[in-house]
Formats: structure tokens, C-alpha cells, sequence
């Protein structure tokens, strides 16, 4: 795996600034596209996609303690928790930073209705200093007794998800770049893991080779444990353990990885560990998964609907399908995102989900054959850019050939 050139990666990170102020306004635009006059943002993704702020993001992710205010017209004011308000002080995209309120019981020190109040007082009074109009609030993942202060205080309280998930799907021409390298980087740490994947080492021992490459290249963490060796490869998502690995195992992995400025990285791929010949079972769970993974790159284009999709995608054979993957495909962005394309469920019913892929959106293609007769599995991704004339395929981290995998 080529590694990136350090002054393209130098520059990248020079004009972030401009990136994150890019993100911004294409907040805003969703934000008056779904006429939201104001809106209270808790989480810590989207913190970052909206202003370039991060601060202990796991942490943050189940620590109610930290929040943003984005006015479409207006200030965009960050809430941070004590002593770390400097992390953000040199962001153009942030007009002042304030003290937040811990939101939970236990960040709030045991007076939670207390610290709500004050959170949705406080919010109120901003709002309403700014413009005394505006009556109406959306939020995203605030805990429902901080929303129901918002309420007591007069604010109509509706939710941001739909807003923020639909513009966040379009990545911007600016961003992609930024996703090119955190892919690149990504890559390196799956070579790294697939070249120390040993026989007599446990499944964790070796996912952390994934973890180490990651963290040395500025990466954020990894969302699941999804590495599997032999039985434990089927059924699906099953979690590194202990098992010791074994010559002529099925070792999958599935990267589910922030990276390079916090830009998720989510492709996967299935190896055979040691110096040993795959068994006709594999090489046929393999052939499966590989076509299921082409076939349906095959059918993606910009202005195709997502009931098209599912309706042309391949037909899992029925042997597989009590365990198949539970979608087709998954947007991406800094975390799975809009849309989830589901299969076709066979009873005839109406499709679930309307709309078309389109220019801008990453979609992730899934693939999981596997069967109990010898109690394996396969898992494949992609992770591919819809173009206005096409599409990019945007992880081309090499097939095992062993398993006849090469790249078509």
C-alpha cells in the first residue's frame, strides 16, 4: 500500500479551515431548506461536521455535556464543558463559546432537572435576544427532559435528524479529498493486519494491528469489533475474542473506521490465514460474495431509485439467505449514514424507502454468504462516490487471490 504523500496530506490539513467552513454553510442551506431558524446540535459528530470543534468524541457520545446552537441567520455558539474551551477558540466557523450544562444525572452532579433548566433558560433567552421572533427550536439527541424544559420555556421543539442526515449526505466537492486520504490511511492499517495476521494469535492481538496504523495515522477510533476468525465468522457479527487463529481459517474484517479528520472509512474483506490452500467451500462462499459485491456495483449510477436497486440486485441463493446482510448498501460519512437501502422483502408490499442515489452521496455496498454447513462466512464492502456521469469506487484494497479474488 502506497503511503500518501506527506505535503499533500500537510495541505489538506492547512486548508481545513476552509473545509470546515464549507460544512457550515451547507448546514445552514439544509437548515433553510427545511426552514429551521435555529438549531441545537448535541451530537459530537455532527459538532464537528458543522464547525470543525471536537473534544473527546466517545466520550462525548454518551456524556450529555457539550452542545451547539447554529442560527441560520446569526451566531453559532458552542457550549463546552469546563476547561476546554480553548480546544475551539481559533475556529472561524465559532462566534463565541460559552459553558455548557451537564445534561445526565451524572454530569449534571445529581440535579438533572436543575441543569435543565438552566440549559433550556439559557437557550431560551439567546434565542430571543437574537430575535425575538423566533419561536421554534430544532434539536437532535438531547435527553427528553432537556427537551421538555425547551418546551416549558415557550420554544416549539422539532427534530433536526432528518435535516441534518439528508445534508450530510451530499458530501461536497471540497470534502472528498479529505475522504480520499482518510480511505488511503485506512488501507495501510488493513495491510498491516493482514500481513501479521498469524496462526497462534488471538483475534484481538490481531485487530490491533488495525488499531495501531490507524492511531499512527491521526485516526479517531474504530465503531465496531467486527473481526472474526474460523467458526466465528458465521453467523455474522460476532466480535474479537479470544479464539486463537488457525491455519486455513476465514479471517473477516470489517473497518468501520474514523480516520483522517474524522471521516469514516467502511469497506471489508475476507482473508485466509497461513500458508494454505482454501477448501472448495470457501472458495465457493467466496465466488458468491464477490459476485453479489460486483453485481450490485454494476447497477449503481446517479438517478437510480433505491426500489430499482433492490428490485435488480442479486438474488442470494436460499441457502444463504437466513443469514444475509440486513441491507444492500448504507450511506457514509462520519459515521453509516442516510440512506439504509433494504432488500426487497418478497411479499409484495410497497418498497420502504423512496428517493434516488445522487451526485455526492457515498454508498456502501454489503456483502455476507455464509452457511452452517461448515459453519463459515464471507463478508465483502465497498465503499463507493456517486458521480453526475458515473461512480467512483473509492476502496480498492486488493482481493485474496487465494480464495480467487482478484480484482475484476
Amino acid at each position: 500500500m502506497t503511503e500518501t504523500d506527506p505535503s499533500t496530506a500537510a495541505e489538506l490539513t492547512e486548508n481545513r479551515y476552509a473545509l470546515y467552513q464549507a460544512r457550515l454553510e451547507h448546514t445552514r442551506a439544509g437548515m433553510r431548506r427545511h426552514d429551521i431558524p435555529v438549531m441545537a446540535i448535541i451530537d459530537p459528530n455532527q459538532i464537528f461536521y458543522s464547525t470543525g470543534a471536537m473534544n473527546m468524541q466517545l466520550w462525548s457520545s454518551r456524556t450529555p455535556a457539550r452542545y451547539l446552537l447554529v442560527f441560520l441567520e446569526g451566531p453559532v455558539i458552542l457550549y463546552d464543558f469546563a476547561g476546554s474551551q480553548h480546544l475551539a477558540e481559533d475556529l472561524p466557523t465559532i462566534s463565541e463559546i460559552r459553558m455548557a450544562e451537564g445534561l445526565d444525572f451524572v454530569s449534571s452532579g445529581g440535579d438533572m432537572q436543575g441543569a435543565c433548566a438552566r440549559f433550556a433558560a439559557e437557550i431560551a433567552r439567546t434565542v430571543r435576544d437574537h430575535d425575538p421572533a423566533i419561536d421554534r427550536i430544532a434539536v437532535d439527541r438531547f435527553p427528553f427532559q432537556a427537551v421538555d424544559a425547551l418546551q416549558a420555556q415557550g420554544l416549539q421543539v422539532s427534530d433536526a435528524g432528518e435535516a441534518l442526515a439528508l445534508t450530510r449526505m451530499i458530501k461536497l466537492p471540497v470534502e472528498l479529498p479529505y475522504i480520499r486520504e482518510a480511505m488511503r490511511r485506512v488501507e495501510i492499517g488493513v495491510e498491516r493486519l493482514e500481513t501479521r495476521a498469524e496462526p497462534g494469535k488471538t483475534e484481538t492481538e490481531t485487530w490491533a494491528e488495525f488499531h495501531y496504523a490507524l492511531m499512527a495515522k491521526h485516526g479517531q477510533y474504530v465503531s465496531t469489533r467486527l473481526f472474526q476468525s474460523g467458526p466465528n465468522t458465521f453467523p455474522y457479527f460476532q466480535e474479537a475474542g479470544s479464539r486463537l487463529l488457525q491455519k486455513g481459517d476465514l479471517l473477516c474484517l470489517d473497518t468501520d473506521a474514523l480516520a483522517f479528520e474524522n471521516y469514516a472509512v467502511d469497506f471489508s474483506r475476507t482473508f485466509l490465514c497461513g500458508d494454505q490452500k482454501a477448501t472448495p467451500d470457501q472458495q465457493l462462499l467466496y465466488a458468491r460474495a464477490r459476485e453479489q459485491l460486483e453485481w450490485n456495483a454494476d447497477l449503481l449510477k446517479p438517478g437510480t431509485e433505491y426500489r430499482e436497486l433492490a428490485e435488480k440486485a442479486w438474488q442470494v441463493p436460499p441457502e444463504h439467505q437466513a443469514s444475509r446482510y440486513y441491507c444492500i448498501g448504507h450511506g457514509l460519512g462520519m459515521a453509516g449514514e442516510f440512506p439504509n437501502i433494504p432488500h426487497m422483502d418478497g411479499t409484495g408490499a410497497a418498497y420502504p424507502l423512496q428517493g434516488v442515489l445522487e451526485p455526492g452521496m457515498i454508498i456502501c455496498l454489503e456483502s455476507y454468504i455464509g452457511w452452517d454447513r461448515s459453519n463459515e462466512g464471507v463478508k465483502l464492502e465497498d465503499q463507493f462516490l456517486i458521480l453526475e456521469d458515473g461512480v467512483e469506487r473509492m476502496s480498492n484494497y486488493h482481493f485474496d487471490h487465494r480464495l480467487g479474488g482478484r480484482m475484476i
